[in-house]
């Protein structure tokens, strides 16, 4: 099975100051995708830098050919399907056809309080987002479209000439749980999982594997039951929040050990986050780029 390597490029750069040199090497080294953080702010980096996503993937389109670009992930939490969908088709005009639309149902962190209104529980997290995807792809694939929803509605909504992918970008959907898995199986081109939250602290990079394989079972069942081949959809493993944490950027051989495990699993692509020093993403940049160059090669 082949195996696709992607890099997750934060946005706390300012564009002339390191910005842009990130997602032009990060063409040069080969990797498949280039995504970022669709957030207003995240965690430690609250109180610096940090910018949007969608101009962020506007200005990287600009600046590289054929470096697929996305969002890792975007969610309810600030976002509406209508003014999204005008950014997205506007995106992938721009990039040409390169966009991914990464999509979760948000959590509880900055986003989820910065417009104002009281966190969201799990429930309704879940209830937002399986009403957000089905119309986000509408408002992606038809001409026109109204809609009135719980949540969201939309009014004679135009969205000509639509996306350069046809018929839209794809989405690659994050979930664990089984209605985002649902959505996954019945919307998805991908799905995107970090593994179990809960073995981050105490897990086992062994226990954090199995946790993995059941996942993957489940979106086979989700698959099945939607009449839909799991084969068909690419299952992306975001690393970093699993009990390996950054090891697996320590060295060239770790990568690959990593790598390959994951792989047996039956994911067909790994993103490694873009070194940052100081931060839980810090990693020699010497290595990372060995990594990308290389490693593919050592597992075919």
């Amino acid at each position: 099975m082949s195996l696709r390597l992607s890099t997750v490029i934060l946005p706390y750069r300012r564009w002339h100051e390191g910005g842009r040199s990130a997602w032009v090497r990060a063409e040069q080294l080969g990797f498949h995708t280039a995504y970022t953080y669709d957030h207003l702010s995240w965690r430690s980096f609250r109180d610096g830098p940090w910018f949007g996503a969608v101009p962020t993937l506007t200005a990287a389109a600009a600046a590289t050919e054929r470096l697929r670009l996305g969002t890792l992930v975007t969610s309810p939490n600030f976002r509406h399907p209508v003014t999204l969908a005008k950014e997205l088709i506007s995106l992938d005009d721009i990039s040409g056809g390169r966009v991914t639309l990464g999509i979760g149902a948000g959590g509880t962190g900055f986003d989820a309080t910065a417009l104002g209104q009281e966190p969201w529980t799990p429930r309704e997290r879940a209830d937002r987002f399986a009403e957000f995807v089905p119309l986000l792809d509408r408002l992606l694939t038809e001409d026109a479209v109204s809609y009135k929803g719980r949540f969201y509605s939309a009014h004679e909504a135009r969205n000509i000439p639509g996306c350069v992918q046809r018929p839209r970008l794809p989405f690659a959907v994050a979930a664990t749980g089984p209605r985002g898995l649902r959505l996954a199986a019945r919307h998805g081109q991908a799905w995107v999982t970090t593994g179990d939250p809960k073995l981050y602290e105490t897990g086992t990079p062994e226990e954090s594997v199995q946790a993995l394989r059941g996942q993957l079972e489940k979106l086979s069942e989700a698959c099945a039951a939607a009449g839909r081949d799991v084969a068909e959809l690419d299952k992306v493993l975001l690393t970093g929040f699993t009990p390996d944490r950054g090891r697996p950027l320590e060295s060239l051989d770790a990568f690959v050990d990593f790598a390959g495990r994951h792989r047996e699993l039956g994911f067909t692509e790994i993103v490694v986050h873009w070194p940052v020093p100081d931060s839980d993403f810090a990693a020699d940049e010497k290595v990372f780029e060995r990594i990308a160059m290389d490693a593919l090669a050592q597992l075919t």
